[in-house]
Protein backbone atom coordinates (compact mmCIF):
# COMPACT_ATOMS: atom_id res chain seq x y z
CA UNK A 1 0.00 0.00 0.00
CA UNK A 2 1.33 3.47 -0.88
CA UNK A 3 1.89 5.98 1.90
CA UNK A 4 -0.79 8.26 0.45
CA UNK A 5 -3.46 5.58 0.91
CA UNK A 6 -3.23 6.04 4.69
CA UNK A 7 -4.26 9.70 4.49
CA UNK A 8 -7.73 11.18 4.06
CA UNK A 9 -9.56 14.23 2.77
CA UNK A 10 -11.92 14.61 5.74
CA UNK A 11 -12.32 13.61 9.37
CA UNK A 12 -15.15 11.23 8.44
CA UNK A 13 -12.94 9.43 5.93
CA UNK A 14 -10.04 9.26 8.40
CA UNK A 15 -12.26 7.82 11.11
CA UNK A 16 -13.78 5.26 8.75
CA UNK A 17 -10.31 4.11 7.71
CA UNK A 18 -9.17 3.87 11.34
CA UNK A 19 -12.20 1.80 12.34
CA UNK A 20 -11.75 -0.45 9.30
CA UNK A 21 -8.04 -0.97 10.04
CA UNK A 22 -8.87 -1.93 13.62
CA UNK A 23 -11.47 -4.44 12.43
CA UNK A 24 -9.03 -5.91 9.90
CA UNK A 25 -6.48 -6.37 12.68
CA UNK A 26 -9.09 -8.02 14.94
CA UNK A 27 -8.87 -5.22 17.50
CA UNK A 28 -11.64 -3.51 19.42
CA UNK A 29 -12.25 0.23 19.48
CA UNK A 30 -13.58 2.21 22.42
CA UNK A 31 -15.32 5.33 21.11
CA UNK A 32 -15.80 8.32 23.39
CA UNK A 33 -18.56 10.23 21.64
CA UNK A 34 -18.36 14.00 21.36
CA UNK A 35 -21.53 15.97 22.22
CA UNK A 36 -21.63 17.88 18.91
CA UNK A 37 -21.93 16.76 15.27
CA UNK A 38 -19.24 17.19 12.66
CA UNK A 39 -19.00 19.48 9.67
CA UNK A 40 -21.20 17.19 7.56
CA UNK A 41 -23.44 16.04 10.38
CA UNK A 42 -21.29 12.99 11.11
CA UNK A 43 -20.78 11.70 14.67
CA UNK A 44 -17.54 12.76 16.33
CA UNK A 45 -15.48 10.63 18.67
CA UNK A 46 -12.15 10.19 20.36
CA UNK A 47 -11.48 6.61 19.25
CA UNK A 48 -9.12 4.53 21.37
CA UNK A 49 -7.47 1.26 20.33
CA UNK A 50 -5.29 -0.88 22.62
CA UNK A 51 -3.00 -3.33 20.84
CA UNK A 52 -1.05 -5.75 22.99
CA UNK A 53 -1.21 -7.80 26.17
CA UNK A 54 -3.53 -6.31 28.75
CA UNK A 55 -0.95 -6.84 31.50
CA UNK A 56 1.93 -5.27 29.57
CA UNK A 57 4.17 -3.24 31.87
CA UNK A 58 5.34 -1.03 29.03
CA UNK A 59 3.06 1.02 26.75
CA UNK A 60 3.57 3.42 23.85
CA UNK A 61 0.88 6.02 23.12
CA UNK A 62 0.55 7.27 19.56
CA UNK A 63 -1.96 10.13 19.33
CA UNK A 64 -3.40 12.39 16.67
CA UNK A 65 -5.53 15.50 16.39
CA UNK A 66 -4.70 17.37 19.59
CA UNK A 67 -4.97 20.43 17.38
CA UNK A 68 -7.92 19.29 15.32
CA UNK A 69 -6.99 20.07 11.71
CA UNK A 70 -3.51 18.72 12.42
CA UNK A 71 -5.19 15.31 12.64
CA UNK A 72 -4.79 14.70 8.91
CA UNK A 73 -1.10 14.01 9.40
CA UNK A 74 -1.46 12.16 12.69
CA UNK A 75 -4.23 9.91 11.46
CA UNK A 76 -2.10 8.98 8.44
CA UNK A 77 0.74 7.99 10.77
CA UNK A 78 -1.56 5.88 12.93
CA UNK A 79 -3.04 4.05 9.94
CA UNK A 80 0.39 3.40 8.46
CA UNK A 81 1.56 1.81 11.72
CA UNK A 82 -1.63 -0.08 12.40
CA UNK A 83 -1.53 -1.70 8.96
CA UNK A 84 2.15 -2.69 9.34
CA UNK A 85 2.18 -6.32 10.50
CA UNK A 86 5.95 -6.30 11.09
CA UNK A 87 5.68 -3.24 13.34
CA UNK A 88 2.86 -4.75 15.37
CA UNK A 89 4.75 -8.02 15.76
CA UNK A 90 7.92 -6.22 16.87
CA UNK A 91 6.01 -4.34 19.57
CA UNK A 92 4.46 -7.54 20.89
CA UNK A 93 7.78 -9.37 20.91
CA UNK A 94 9.26 -6.52 22.91
CA UNK A 95 6.42 -6.79 25.43
CA UNK A 96 5.17 -3.29 24.60
CA UNK A 97 1.48 -2.51 24.18
CA UNK A 98 0.51 0.30 21.81
CA UNK A 99 -2.34 2.67 22.60
CA UNK A 100 -3.66 4.57 19.58
CA UNK A 101 -5.74 7.66 20.42
CA UNK A 102 -7.35 8.85 17.20
CA UNK A 103 -8.62 12.44 17.02
CA UNK A 104 -8.16 13.77 20.54
CA UNK A 105 -9.99 16.87 19.30
CA UNK A 106 -12.44 15.43 16.76
CA UNK A 107 -14.42 18.67 16.50
CA UNK A 108 -11.43 20.63 15.26
CA UNK A 109 -10.46 17.79 12.91
CA UNK A 110 -13.91 17.71 11.30
CA UNK A 111 -14.49 21.45 11.15
CA UNK A 112 -10.91 22.28 10.07
CA UNK A 113 -10.24 24.22 13.24
CA UNK A 114 -7.11 24.04 15.34
CA UNK A 115 -9.16 24.60 18.49
CA UNK A 116 -11.83 22.63 20.31
CA UNK A 117 -15.51 23.55 20.09
CA UNK A 118 -14.89 25.81 23.11
CA UNK A 119 -12.33 27.77 21.02
CA UNK A 120 -9.61 26.38 23.28
CA UNK A 121 -6.12 25.40 22.25
CA UNK A 122 -6.03 21.97 23.88
CA UNK A 123 -2.26 22.03 24.31
CA UNK A 124 -2.62 25.11 26.53
CA UNK A 125 -5.59 23.73 28.54
CA UNK A 126 -3.94 21.39 31.06
CA UNK A 127 -3.93 23.45 34.23
CA UNK A 128 -5.25 23.23 37.74
CA UNK A 129 -8.03 25.75 37.22
CA UNK A 130 -8.49 26.24 40.95
CA UNK A 131 -5.23 28.21 40.89
CA UNK A 132 -4.37 31.50 39.18
CA UNK A 133 -3.69 31.10 35.47
CA UNK A 134 -0.51 32.36 33.78
CA UNK A 135 -0.40 35.94 32.59
CA UNK A 136 0.73 36.82 29.07
CA UNK A 137 1.16 40.61 28.88
CA UNK A 138 2.67 40.34 25.40
CA UNK A 139 -0.51 38.83 24.02
CA UNK A 140 -2.60 41.43 25.85
CA UNK A 141 -0.81 44.14 23.84
CA UNK A 142 -1.40 42.31 20.56
CA UNK A 143 -4.90 40.92 21.05
CA UNK A 144 -6.80 43.45 18.95
CA UNK A 145 -4.19 43.39 16.20
CA UNK A 146 -4.08 39.61 15.88
CA UNK A 147 -7.80 39.21 15.19
CA UNK A 148 -8.86 42.47 13.52
CA UNK A 149 -12.39 43.56 12.74
CA UNK A 150 -11.89 43.14 8.99
CA UNK A 151 -10.26 40.50 6.80
CA UNK A 152 -7.96 40.82 4.98
CA UNK A 153 -6.41 43.15 7.55
CA UNK A 154 -5.71 46.79 6.79
CA UNK A 155 -2.30 48.20 5.96
CA UNK A 156 -2.27 49.92 9.36
CA UNK A 157 -2.85 46.56 11.05
CA UNK A 158 0.04 44.97 9.15
CA UNK A 159 2.39 47.82 9.95
CA UNK A 160 1.44 47.77 13.65
CA UNK A 161 2.23 44.06 13.89
CA UNK A 162 5.49 44.55 12.05
CA UNK A 163 6.41 47.33 14.44
CA UNK A 164 5.93 44.97 17.41
CA UNK A 165 8.20 42.37 15.80
CA UNK A 166 10.89 44.97 15.07
CA UNK A 167 10.80 46.30 18.63
CA UNK A 168 10.65 42.95 20.45
CA UNK A 169 12.17 40.43 18.03
CA UNK A 170 10.74 37.40 16.28
CA UNK A 171 11.29 34.97 19.17
CA UNK A 172 9.64 37.21 21.75
CA UNK A 173 6.74 37.83 19.39
CA UNK A 174 6.27 34.10 18.82
CA UNK A 175 6.28 33.50 22.57
CA UNK A 176 3.73 36.26 23.18
CA UNK A 177 1.41 35.05 20.44
CA UNK A 178 1.61 31.26 20.77
CA UNK A 179 2.72 30.55 24.33
CA UNK A 180 -0.85 30.51 25.60
CA UNK A 181 -3.20 33.18 26.94
CA UNK A 182 -6.18 33.11 29.32
CA UNK A 183 -7.79 36.54 29.08
CA UNK A 184 -9.13 36.64 25.52
CA UNK A 185 -11.61 33.81 24.89
CA UNK A 186 -12.26 35.00 21.32
CA UNK A 187 -8.57 35.19 20.50
CA UNK A 188 -5.77 32.89 19.35
CA UNK A 189 -4.06 30.24 21.49
CA UNK A 190 -6.68 30.63 24.24
CA UNK A 191 -6.08 28.10 27.01
CA UNK A 192 -9.59 28.21 28.48
CA UNK A 193 -11.03 28.84 31.92
CA UNK A 194 -11.77 25.17 32.65
CA UNK A 195 -11.12 21.66 31.41
CA UNK A 196 -12.53 21.04 27.92
CA UNK A 197 -14.36 17.90 26.78
CA UNK A 198 -11.18 16.64 25.11
CA UNK A 199 -9.14 17.38 28.25
CA UNK A 200 -11.48 15.45 30.53
CA UNK A 201 -11.89 12.56 28.10
CA UNK A 202 -8.16 12.17 27.57
CA UNK A 203 -7.57 11.99 31.32
CA UNK A 204 -10.16 9.22 31.50
CA UNK A 205 -8.33 7.31 28.75
CA UNK A 206 -4.97 7.72 30.47
CA UNK A 207 -6.37 6.48 33.78
CA UNK A 208 -7.98 3.46 32.17
CA UNK A 209 -4.97 2.33 30.18
CA UNK A 210 -1.96 3.79 31.95
CA UNK A 211 -2.22 3.24 35.68
CA UNK A 212 -1.00 -0.38 35.57
CA UNK A 213 2.12 0.36 33.48
CA UNK A 214 5.67 0.78 34.72
CA UNK A 215 6.98 2.63 31.67
CA UNK A 216 5.05 4.83 29.23
CA UNK A 217 6.22 6.45 26.03
CA UNK A 218 4.22 8.93 23.96
CA UNK A 219 4.53 10.15 20.39
CA UNK A 220 2.01 12.95 19.83
CA UNK A 221 1.85 13.89 16.14
CA UNK A 222 1.59 17.57 15.20
CA UNK A 223 1.98 19.64 12.03
CA UNK A 224 2.62 23.26 11.13
CA UNK A 225 6.08 24.15 12.47
CA UNK A 226 9.42 23.89 10.74
CA UNK A 227 10.66 22.96 7.25
CA UNK A 228 8.16 21.15 5.03
CA UNK A 229 8.06 17.41 5.62
CA UNK A 230 10.67 17.39 8.39
CA UNK A 231 9.55 15.82 11.65
CA UNK A 232 11.10 17.68 14.58
CA UNK A 233 11.27 15.61 17.75
CA UNK A 234 10.32 18.04 20.49
CA UNK A 235 10.67 16.99 24.11
CA UNK A 236 7.19 16.45 25.56
CA UNK A 237 7.99 15.49 29.14
CA UNK A 238 9.83 16.98 32.07
CA UNK A 239 13.37 18.17 31.49
CA UNK A 240 14.86 15.46 33.69
CA UNK A 241 13.80 12.93 31.03
CA UNK A 242 15.76 14.69 28.25
CA UNK A 243 18.69 12.28 28.44
CA UNK A 244 16.36 9.30 28.21
CA UNK A 245 14.57 10.88 25.24
CA UNK A 246 17.86 11.43 23.42
CA UNK A 247 18.87 7.84 24.20
CA UNK A 248 15.65 6.70 22.51
CA UNK A 249 15.31 9.13 19.61
CA UNK A 250 18.82 10.47 19.12
CA UNK A 251 20.68 13.69 19.88
CA UNK A 252 18.41 15.74 17.59
CA UNK A 253 15.62 15.82 20.20
CA UNK A 254 14.89 19.51 20.78
CA UNK A 255 13.45 21.40 23.73
CA UNK A 256 11.50 24.63 23.89
CA UNK A 257 12.98 25.22 27.33
CA UNK A 258 16.54 25.61 26.06
CA UNK A 259 15.57 27.40 22.84
CA UNK A 260 16.60 24.57 20.51
CA UNK A 261 13.04 23.95 19.26
CA UNK A 262 11.02 25.81 16.66
CA UNK A 263 8.27 25.88 19.30
CA UNK A 264 7.95 28.59 21.92
CA UNK A 265 7.69 27.66 25.60
CA UNK A 266 4.05 26.65 26.10
CA UNK A 267 1.77 26.80 29.14
CA UNK A 268 -0.64 23.97 30.07
CA UNK A 269 0.67 21.25 27.78
CA UNK A 270 -1.32 18.08 27.26
CA UNK A 271 1.43 15.64 28.18
CA UNK A 272 1.49 16.97 31.75
CA UNK A 273 -1.65 14.91 32.44
CA UNK A 274 0.49 11.75 32.45
CA UNK A 275 2.12 12.82 35.70
CA UNK A 276 -1.28 13.25 37.35
CA UNK A 277 -3.04 10.20 35.97
CA UNK A 278 -0.15 7.70 35.82
CA UNK A 279 2.17 8.81 38.64
CA UNK A 280 3.65 5.33 39.02
CA UNK A 281 5.08 5.25 35.49
CA UNK A 282 8.43 6.34 34.16
CA UNK A 283 7.36 8.61 31.32
CA UNK A 284 9.20 9.70 28.16
CA UNK A 285 7.54 11.55 25.27
CA UNK A 286 7.97 13.70 22.22
CA UNK A 287 5.80 15.77 19.96
CA UNK A 288 6.63 14.71 16.40
CA UNK A 289 6.11 18.04 14.66
CA UNK A 290 6.05 18.03 10.84
CA UNK A 291 6.61 21.22 8.90
CA UNK A 292 4.14 22.32 6.24
CA UNK A 293 4.34 25.96 5.12
CA UNK A 294 6.54 28.88 6.23
CA UNK A 295 5.60 30.14 9.68
CA UNK A 296 4.26 33.43 8.35
CA UNK A 297 1.75 31.63 6.12
CA UNK A 298 0.65 29.36 8.96
CA UNK A 299 0.23 32.38 11.23
CA UNK A 300 -1.89 34.23 8.66
CA UNK A 301 -4.07 31.15 8.18
CA UNK A 302 -4.71 30.99 11.93
CA UNK A 303 -5.61 34.68 12.05
CA UNK A 304 -7.96 34.33 9.09
CA UNK A 305 -9.69 31.29 10.55
CA UNK A 306 -10.22 32.99 13.89
CA UNK A 307 -11.66 36.03 12.13
CA UNK A 308 -14.02 33.72 10.23
CA UNK A 309 -15.15 32.07 13.46
CA UNK A 310 -16.18 35.48 14.77
CA UNK A 311 -17.91 36.49 11.51
CA UNK A 312 -20.49 33.86 10.52
CA UNK A 313 -21.97 36.37 8.09
CA UNK A 314 -18.91 36.06 5.81
CA UNK A 315 -19.67 35.15 2.19
CA UNK A 316 -19.52 31.54 1.08
CA UNK A 317 -16.60 32.35 -1.19
CA UNK A 318 -14.54 33.92 1.58
CA UNK A 319 -15.44 31.08 3.95
CA UNK A 320 -14.31 28.48 1.42
CA UNK A 321 -11.00 30.27 0.79
CA UNK A 322 -10.19 30.64 4.48
CA UNK A 323 -11.08 27.05 5.32
CA UNK A 324 -8.90 25.78 2.50
CA UNK A 325 -6.13 28.09 3.71
CA UNK A 326 -6.24 26.70 7.26
CA UNK A 327 -6.31 23.09 6.08
CA UNK A 328 -3.37 23.62 3.75
CA UNK A 329 -1.41 25.31 6.55
CA UNK A 330 -1.48 22.06 8.53
CA UNK A 331 -1.82 19.37 5.87
CA UNK A 332 0.31 19.20 2.73
CA UNK A 333 -1.75 17.06 0.40
CA UNK A 334 1.06 15.68 -1.75
CA UNK A 335 2.52 12.21 -2.14
CA UNK A 336 6.01 13.47 -1.30
CA UNK A 337 4.97 15.04 2.02
CA UNK A 338 2.93 12.01 3.04
CA UNK A 339 5.82 9.66 2.30
CA UNK A 340 8.16 11.82 4.39
CA UNK A 341 5.70 11.80 7.28
CA UNK A 342 5.26 8.02 7.26
CA UNK A 343 8.96 7.24 6.84
CA UNK A 344 9.97 9.37 9.82
CA UNK A 345 7.17 7.98 11.98
CA UNK A 346 8.29 4.46 11.10
CA UNK A 347 11.71 5.39 12.39
CA UNK A 348 10.55 7.10 15.61
CA UNK A 349 8.00 4.46 16.66
CA UNK A 350 10.42 1.49 16.68
CA UNK A 351 12.96 3.64 18.51
CA UNK A 352 10.33 4.21 21.21
CA UNK A 353 9.63 0.47 21.41
CA UNK A 354 13.33 -0.25 21.81
CA UNK A 355 13.61 2.42 24.49
CA UNK A 356 10.62 1.09 26.42
CA UNK A 357 11.93 -2.50 26.22
CA UNK A 358 15.37 -1.56 27.58
CA UNK A 359 16.13 -2.05 31.24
Amino acid sequence: MSCSAHFSQSYAEARAKFLAAAAAAGLNITSHMHPLPGRHGEPLAMDVLFDGPKDAQRMLIISSGCHGVEGFGGSGVQLALLSDAAWRSAARQAGVAVLYIHAINPYGFSWWRRTTHENVDLNRNFHDFSKPLPANPGYDKLADLLVPSQWPPSLLNKLSLLSFVVRHGAKATQAAVSGGQYRHPRGLFYGGCGATWSHKTLREVLREHGRQRQKIGWIDVHTGLGPSGIGERILACRNEALQRATDWWGPNVTSAQDGSSTSAVLEGQMWSAIYDECPQAEYTGIALEYGTQPMRQVFEALRADQWLELHPEASDGKRHRIKRQIRDAFYTDTDVWKRQVVEQAKEAAPQAIQGLASR
